[in-house]
């Protein structure tokens, strides 16, 4: 490396600026992460609610007398 390069290198400020970088960057990526697995535990909790509503809904048909064959033709058209 030619003297600049070295300087450069060895600024006080630089280093200031690279640990700040180094810094954000890496709370980014936890926060990234965090909201990550918020995201991804509530999909999965739809996903239960949505299962809780079938059920409900067959349960309630099935009360009314609807059998399985009629439920099977509604889905067809």
């Amino acid at each position: 490396m030619n003297d600049r390069g070295q300087q450069i290198s060895e600024d006080p400020s630089t280093k200031e600026l690279n640990n700040f970088v180094q810094t954000l960057l890496k709370q980014m990526q936890d926060r990234f992460d965090e909201m990550q697995g918020t995201i991804v535990s509530r999909i999965d909790d739809m996903g239960k609610r949505i299962d809780d509503i079938e059920k409900s809904v067959t349960e309630l048909m099935n009360d009314l007398g609807f059998s399985d064959d009629e439920n099977e033709k509604g889905k067809q058209f």
